[in-house]
């Protein structure tokens, strides 16, 4: 895909762009995919005004949507963060969590008991 390319996706609100300190863009894993995902759409042959609305969050299904993603996003960070774990020895491990607020534990926690009910 080229730059022109994402550049028009995001200037349509296909995509979000963040800017590094240098002004450089940034797109993060879901904004990848989301490309992916629009031209599998594009290949089943809807335009990209089809593919924006669907893009848009219903009003019969917001918090539906939302949790779905949320949910998605906490299982892939529980796999990558137990990766990373399975690969740091002891000292490791304690360095690393130290690193970690008690509030962020706290803010992942509620998030998970929130998500499994």
């Amino acid at each position: 895909m080229t730059k022109r390319t994402i550049d028009y996706y995001t200037n349509l609100n296909l995509l979000t762009v963040e800017r590094s300190a240098s002004n450089y863009r940034y797109y993060d894993k879901t904004m990848i995919e989301r490309i992916h995902w629009i031209e599998q759409q594009k290949q089943q042959g809807k335009c990209l005004e089809e593919i924006h609305k669907m893009l848009l969050p219903t009003e019969d299904t917001p918090e539906e949507i939302d949790v779905q993603d949320i949910r998605l996003q906490m299982r892939k960070l529980e796999h990558d963060v137990t990766i990373l774990m399975e690969h740091l020895d002891d000292t490791e491990r304690k360095k690393l969590r130290k690193k970690v607020s008690p509030e962020s534990v706290a803010l992942m926690q509620s998030l998970l008991l929130i998500l499994n009910n």
